[in-house]
């Protein structure tokens, strides 16, 4: 019983974290894996935003960097950092400053992923009426 109430209380603490930094996406992230796997909706919730996002050490906006740099590295990471890169802007970075962080990448990760986290971010960019940057 102590250990069910313990797995709930970290989903909420994560839930409150996944809804402040990714909004909407995040939810339609989660709910898109109720059908398939609900444990690794769960996980993401509890475990990558109740105990890692919700850490004192970096501040959101900082995380967001850390996180648009590793999928940018990662490659093939579309859809994550469509949802990442929302999420940048909700915490306060600016178009600007995320084309910077693709830019920057470029010199470590190459064009062809710097160009496709670009792409990703103008689409985005697009839905959310901030283009164009300058």
């Amino acid at each position: 019983m102590a250990e069910r109430k313990e797995r709930q209380e970290g989903f909420e603490r994560g839930k409150a974290v996944l809804d402040a930094v990714d909004g909407a996406a995040g939810a339609k992230v989660i709910d898109a894996l109720g059908d398939i796997s609900p444990e690794l909706g769960h996980q993401v919730v509890a475990w990558g935003f109740g105990e890692i996002y919700s850490r004192p050490g970096l501040e959101p906006r900082d995380r967001q960097l850390v996180t648009l740099g590793m999928l940018t590295a990662l490659g093939g990471c579309e859809p994550q950092l469509d949802v990442h890169i929302n999420a940048a802007l909700n915490v306060g970075l600016t178009p600007q400053q995320i084309i910077e962080a693709f830019l920057h990448s470029a010199v470590y990760c190459g064009f062809p992923r710097a160009l496709n986290a670009t792409f990703t971010a103008k689409k985005v960019f697009a839905e959310r009426g901030l283009l164009p940057v300058t």
